[in-house]
């Protein structure tokens, strides 16, 4: 049995490129969710870190076609507590040879879970993440922050006014106001295009048509960022079934192959990083790897899917990885060019501001998706590659998907 721990990412070398496969995905129902616990819904029980992993599980193994017994290796990714990998495996009734904890949120399992297969540690592979994150009341700010009084770091440390990442995000939109000449309307434009995205979306929680008056009415959180800048809170739960490249081909559906990945930390004056610079050196240093890697260029991504826990947040990753110039950003959402048929169809379920917060793994989970082809109303035509970014505090983890041939 392989080691339970976090596993490493691995390098992003061309000899990974495209040796593993997602095969099969699971959804949790986002939208019942989270209006029956609004709501209320008398007889309504909140979900479990189990209760949504199993639901993920079992549908991904029905949208895969294989059989459990299939299923060689175990992922479990549970932010906020849940059972261990092989507790997991024994609640599915699988039979891991690998099996580990592999962190939360969507950036290195993936890769991780795709070195592993490559060195034969396991051939078919179920990558569950589920998180509870309403049901336990989680809040991301605050005076007191991750359950306890003290900051973890310099990022939450009150004396600066920097409590929380939605802080953080506000004096990026701060900075980037005064650099470019920005308005509280023009960000405006992202909360509304990724809503009018999320209404092609039946699992989006916010489906209700959002104007720019409503969004200007809106309370703030952190000064100058609104309520629809920032991302959803809700319980959820994703799973992806990852197989051997070479025994992905004749299942139910075109396999999506991992075909490149990068990762990059910031170094030195994180403020002039982070604030300042907005990760753009890191993300082109991660893209790089990335392009590298899978032997692509940008201008073969025909989609793309952002870390939206904030609107502001999103723009800095679509202009770091080039597909607008610095301070271009807005102009192309008010645009239309981050809807499908523009230019660069950019998170287009609705993100994590207006589909789910599921920690980036709902963006795989549209790539998927959409290099499938069974996007339905929201569907990119003649789509062969498709990027997803996580940047997080200070770090950037890109990874590249191309549509495998069934």
């Amino acid at each position: 049995m392989s080691d339970h721990s976090a596993a490493q990412m691995p390098p992003a070398t061309p000899e990974l490129s495209r040796k593993a496969a997602i095969v099969g995905l699971g959804e949790t129902d986002y939208a019942l969710d989270y209006q029956a616990a609004r709501t209320k819904t008398p007889g309504y029980e909140f979900p479990t870190p189990e209760s949504l992993a199993a639901t993920a599980f079992e549908r991904a193994l029905a949208d895969s076609g294989l059989k459990r017994e299939d299923i060689d290796g175990i992922s479990v990714s549970f932010l906020y507590g849940g059972p261990s990998a092989l507790e997991t495996a024994d609640l599915l009734g699988v039979k891991p040879r690998y099996a580990v904890e592999n962190g939360g949120i969507m950036a290195g399992p993936l890769p991780a879970v795709c070195g592993a297969i490559a060195e034969g540690k396991a051939d078919t592979v179920a990558m569950i993440y589920a998180v509870a994150s309403r049901a336990i009341g989680r809040k991301y700010g605050g005076r007191v922050f991750e359950g306890g009084g003290a900051p973890l770091s310099y990022y939450y440390h009150h004396p600066w006014g920097w409590s929380s990442q939605a802080a953080h995000w506000a004096f990026v939109w701060s900075r980037y106001m005064a650099e470019f000449g920005k308005t509280e309307a023009d960000l405006g434009s992202v909360a509304l295009q990724l809503r009018k995205n999320a209404l092609a979306n039946d699992n989006a929680i916010m489906r209700e048509p959002l104007t720019l008056d409503a969004y200007l009415a809106s309370r703030y959180v952190v000064r100058p960022l609104h309520l629809f800048d920032m991302c959803l809170v809700n319980d959820g739960g994703v799973c992806l079934i990852v197989r051997r490249a070479d025994k992905a081909r004749d299942l139910a559906h075109d396999p999506v192959l991992v075909a490149g990945w990068g990762e990059s930390h910031a170094r030195g004056d994180k403020m002039r990083t982070l604030v300042y610079e907005r990760q753009r050196p890191q993300i082109e240093d991660a893209a790089a790897q990335t392009y590298a890697m899978a032997g692509m260029s940008r201008s073969n991504v025909g989609h793309f899917e952002g870390y939206d826990a904030a609107s502001i947040h999103l723009i800095s990753q679509l202009e770091g990885f080039g597909f607008a110039e610095p301070g271009a950003g807005l102009e192309l959402c008010k645009a239309g060019e981050m809807a499908v048929g523009g230019a660069m169809p950019v998170n287009v379920a609705g993100g994590m501001l207006s589909g789910s917060y599921m920690h980036g793994w709902n963006h795989v989970a549209e790539i998927t998706r959409q290099l499938r082809g069974e996007a339905g109303a929201r569907q990119i035509p003649d789509l062969e590659a498709s990027l997803f970014s996580l940047a997080q505090t200070d770090q950037v983890h890109p990874i590249l998907f191309t549509r495998g041939a069934a």
